[in-house]
């Protein structure tokens, strides 16, 4: 008998694409999609059980489907439908511990993959250029999706210890885009002029949604020869974008605000409802962060199709043009490049290392 996978996050639109691919693998039997809420997207052949991760029933379906591999996709910094930031941190973090829970005393588990963020390492002034799997953050993120991310990798530490036997994948995904993108730095990117901290332009990196659901398959199968799909990855696409060139290439213009007043326009910009513009959020558009994707590649064996600027290319097309366009922004800022200033600097030479200047 093939393996029997339940997937959990299926109602999100990642989850539902996730679903639909793994049923096609010939090594799988069954797909057991679960969620709270029911899916407004087909899942095909897959079996959906609508059940709270929060609650101990996640146990029962685990064992009256002879589980033997769990792809935990429900940990997101968005909520789904109504629910507000409460609900996103009970299921991150509480529906993850019933979850490792009900795995640990499950005889048939045998493999576990965790959706993590790039995230567990914060953003702060005096960061590595590039974060590697083992580097520990300049400080823990204090709150938001950030510090999920870091709790909810704690648990799964702790349940990898207790059950030795099952193989642990957690994958640490750079800012996720696409077509449909589902994040709250997507709906940042969407706002037609986009503020931004006065004085800083980070380094962003992005993984596709499409690359995200290739990993997610090799990282629930056997792993192939020459490769190990157990243990903590870095996801994400080739090279790195700044964020003012990010803006030229969705033809949105920019607002640069001071620092202090930033978090006033996150909470006023969160009040209308137009993006969650959290502190974690404000950290990551000061100082910005890289991840090496050497074990990615080298270790688990995948290779994105997608790089970070190919990625963003594919969301910019799916947004629509903006304000202004970006061929027109190009040349302007060439053009104010070209000015001598003062002493016969140019403006444009700025220097950024870990997004400051």
């Amino acid at each position: 008998m093939g393996k029997i996978v339940l997937v959990t996050g299926a109602a999100r639109q990642l989850g539902g694409r996730f679903v639909r691919r793994i049923q096609r693998d010939p090594g799988v039997d069954r797909v057991i999609a679960v969620d709270a809420v029911a899916p407004e997207h087909q899942l095909g052949d897959a079996l959906f059980v609508q059940a709270d991760i929060r609650q101990s029933a996640i146990a029962r379906v685990l064992a009256e489907h002879s589980v033997d591999t769990v792809v935990h996709l429900d940990v997101s910094a968005k909520a789904l439908g109504a629910g507000g930031r409460t609900t996103v941190k009970e299921t991150n973090v509480i529906g993850t511990m019933q979850l490792l829970g009900a795995c640990q005393k499950s005889p048939t588990v045998q493999r576990l993959v965790v959706k993590s963020s790039t995230n567990v390492y914060g953003s702060a002034p005096r960061d590595p250029a590039v974060f590697t799997e083992t580097t520990p953050p300049k400080s823990l993120p204090s709150g938001g999706f950030a510090k999920d991310a870091v709790e909810v990798e704690g648990y799964v530490r702790g349940f990898a210890r207790r059950r030795p036997d099952v193989a642990v994948c957690v994958l640490r995904f750079a800012n996720i885009l696409g077509p449909e993108p589902d994040s709250p730095l997507a709906d940042y990117l969407a706002l037609p002029v986009l503020p931004t901290v006065l004085g800083y332009d980070p380094r962003l990196q992005f993984v596709h949604e499409d690359d995200v659901v290739d990993v997610l398959e090799i990282a629930a199968r056997e792993p192939r020869r020459g490769t190990l799909n157990s243990g903590t990855f870095n996801i994400a696409g080739d090279g790195v974008l700044l964020l003012s060139q990010c803006s030229r290439r969705l033809g949105r213009p920019t607002v640069p605000v001071l620092l202090p007043a930033v978090t006033w326009v996150g909470s006023a910009l969160r009040t209308i409802g137009m993006t969650d513009f959290s502190p974690e959020q404000i950290r990551l558009l000061t100082h910005g962060r890289v991840v090496s994707t050497v074990q990615m590649r080298e270790t688990l064996g995948f290779r994105p199709k997608f790089t970070t600027a190919g990625t963003f290319a594919e969301f910019a097309r799916s947004r629509g043009p903006g304000l202004l366009p970006p061929e027109r922004v190009g040349r302007a800022v060439g053009r104010l490049a070209e000015l001598p200033i003062g002493g016969g600097g140019q403006a444009g030479t700025t220097h950024s290392t870990h997004g400051a200047r």
